[in-house]
C-alpha cells in the first residue's frame, strides 16, 4: 500500500492532491473521477489541517492509496482533535447564500464524490478517514 506523510499544512495540499491522482492514474480512473478524488482528498486534508491540528505547527498527515480490485482506497490518519461526523448537518443548498451555515461544505462534498466514506477515531492510535471510489 503506498503511502507518504505530509507536514499538516495548508501550502502542501498540492502535493496530497498529486500524490492521489497519481495513484488513482495507475489505478486506471478517468481524469474526471480523477478529479473528483483529489476534491474529496483535498476537503478531507483541509478539515484535518483546520480542525483536528488547529493551531498545531508541526503536525503531519499520512496518506494512503490503496486499490483493490475496481477500488481505490484513500486513507488519512492523524493524530489531532477527533471530530464526530454524525454531528455534521445535510448543507441546505437551497437556501439564499447570505442565509447558509457557515462549514459542513467538505463532508458534504466527501460523501457525494465517493462510493463510501468512514471516520474511526482511538484516543491511542488517533483518526482515520477512510474513502473509497469504485471505478466505472
Amino acid at each position: 500500500m503506498p503511502y507518504s506523510t505530509f507536514p499538516a499544512r495548508f501550502e502542501f495540499l498540492d502535493e496530497i492532491r498529486d500524490f492521489v491522482a497519481q495513484a488513482a492514474r495507475a489505478g486506471g480512473f478517468s481524469e474526471k473521477v480523477i478529479y473528483s478524488l483529489q476534491l474529496a482528498a483535498d476537503e478531507a486534508a483541509s478539515n484535518i489541517i483546520e480542525h483536528a491540528y488547529a493551531g498545531v505547527a508541526d503536525a503531519s498527515l499520512r496518506v494512503s492509496c490503496d486499490m483493490q480490485d475496481d477500488e481505490i482506497v484513500i486513507t488519512m490518519h492523524d493524530t489531532g482533535i477527533s471530530f464526530d461526523p454524525s454531528r455534521v448537518k445535510q448543507p441546505n443548498l437551497q437556501a439564499d447564500l447570505s442565509e447558509r451555515q457557515i462549514g459542513g461544505l467538505g463532508v458534504y462534498l466527501m460523501r457525494k464524490l465517493m462510493d463510501d466514506v468512514r471516520y474511526e477515531s482511538d484516543s491511542k492510535t488517533g483518526n482515520v478517514l477512510t474513502m473509497t471510489k469504485r471505478r466505472g
